[in-house]
């Protein structure tokens, strides 16, 4: 395979992982870091770093849609990224150090659960129930459209849901993901926030979560502009396309498509964790 043929394949990938980390609010290095060592025999750590520029590929060609379009909650992810990008420091850090094949299969244990959890949302709360009193305070509470026009929510479990973000953003910084598996599901069955409005305003954060721990992998020497500017092309283009699709999907079909994503996310991480490929 010559250089052409590499980075138009890649650049094909790099579509398909845009388009499902816009619609489900994963980020596309969830398909990036997996398709580069496994499909391409990238090393792991080249690897990471092209799937960090990926998530940050996606979430500016994502946000601004989804911010114009009023889905995204910006005060809750300006709020928890402070959390996130804390983690994604130390996860970037321990990088350097360990081997993340052990955290690989922990994570593919919780993705699992998440994936069978997804599909079970939590009971509905009843509109004008008020948020959390530090919900409250911050003012997270907000509008979203829909086909009734704009719905309001609340905001609830605000500790908790900062905590479970400092895990997410280790784990971003440590495997190269935006880790958004986890913040879904954080604002989504924690903090009750819609499901659109979760995946969005994930879409909104990975981009800083992966900006921080990027500069760690590119001080390193682990980022290859050759190897990341394809991939970070058609991710662009592919959350772009994604952020006009999903206004038109049904939340019911997002929850599948995310459980779907996740759970082979699951067994691909859990079987090279054990294999000792990560």
């Amino acid at each position: 395979m010559n250089h052409f043929e590499f980075s138009l394949l890649t650049l094909l990938g790099a579509i398909v992982a845009g388009l499902l980390g816009s619609l489900t609010g994963l980020g596309g290095g969830v398909v990036i870091t997996p398709m580069l060592t496994l499909l391409f025999g990238v090393d792991i750590r080249y690897a990471i770093g092209a799937s960090l520029v990926t998530v940050i590929a996606t979430s500016s060609g994502a946000a601004a849609a989804y911010v114009k379009e009023g889905f995204t909650n910006i005060r809750v992810g300006m709020f928890l990224e402070v959390a996130t990008t804390f983690g994604a420091l130390i996860g970037a850090g321990l990088a350097g150090i360990i081997s993340p094949h052990v955290i690989a299969v922990i994570f593919g244990l919780v993705l699992i659960y998440s994936s069978i959890a997804t599909l079970n949302p939590p009971a509905e709360i009843a509109d004008g129930t008020p948020s959390d009193p530090l919900a409250q305070k911050l003012r997270l509470g907000n509008t979203y459209p829909t086909a009734g026009g704009k719905k309001t929510y609340s905001v609830h479990k605000v500790g908790t849901g900062f905590s479970l973000m400092t895990f997410a953003g280790v784990l971003s910084g440590l495997l190269g993901i935006g880790s958004g598996a986890l913040k879904v599901l954080a604002m989504d069955r924690l903090m009750r926030l819609p499901f659109k409005v979760s995946t969005t305003t994930s879409n909104f954060m990975i981009g800083v979560t992966a900006a921080a721990s990027a500069g760690v992998y590119l001080h390193r020497g682990y980022i290859d502009p050759a190897l990341a500017f394809p991939i970070m092309l058609g991710t662009l283009g592919g959350a772009t396309f994604g952020s006009r699709v999903l206004p038109k999907t049904r939340n019911k079909t997002l929850r599948i498509l995310f459980s779907i994503v996740i759970f082979g996310l699951a067994a691909e991480m859990i079987y090279n964790g054990l294999a000792g490929k990560l």
